[in-house]
């Protein structure tokens, strides 16, 4: 017969603190693009492998895929910020093992939109003006004789 394992007795994985959706927004926000990348349009993906001792510092970062212009730097000096929180380990130290993605994708180039100028038009109807009746009409003749 199996023994039964109680909850407490196992040994906690590390988390980070938020969850999954904090790490990524601490990537997102932490992340810079190298240089030389942008330069020579680099982009992809990097594959690492860390270490999570007792305290939930992270100590050894591979490189198990990289893809170079600097990304894979960036990638280990991203790692190496991330901090763990670790339930009771019950006074052992524990080496965790953890593998994760940085993803490095190029900035969307906006074409500059050119202002666009816009002209308005209001076309109102002219005023219909009354002939005024008081005012009598005048008339003139002119006789011109030549000799």
């Amino acid at each position: 017969m199996k023994k039964e394992i109680k909850g407490n007795a196992i040994l906690k994985k590390p988390e980070y603190p938020g969850g999954i959706k904090a790490l990524k927004a601490f990537i997102a926000k932490h992340l810079s693009y190298p240089p030389e990348a942008l330069e020579n349009r680099i982009e992809g993906t990097v594959h690492l492998r860390y270490g999570i001792d007792h305290t939930g510092k992270v100590t050894d970062v591979k490189i198990i895929k990289g893809i170079g212009g600097g990304c894979d730097e960036e990638a280990v000096r991203l790692v190496r910020m991330l901090a763990f929180n670790l339930e009771h380990t019950r006074g052992v130290r524990v080496l965790f093992h953890k593998k994760i993605q940085i993803h490095f994708r190029l900035p969307v180039e906006r074409p500059v939109r050119q202002p666009v100028q816009e002209i308005g038009y209001t076309i109102t109807p002219a005023k219909k003006t009354t002939p005024e009746t008081s005012r009598p009409q005048k008339s003139y003749t002119i006789t011109i004789t030549y000799s």
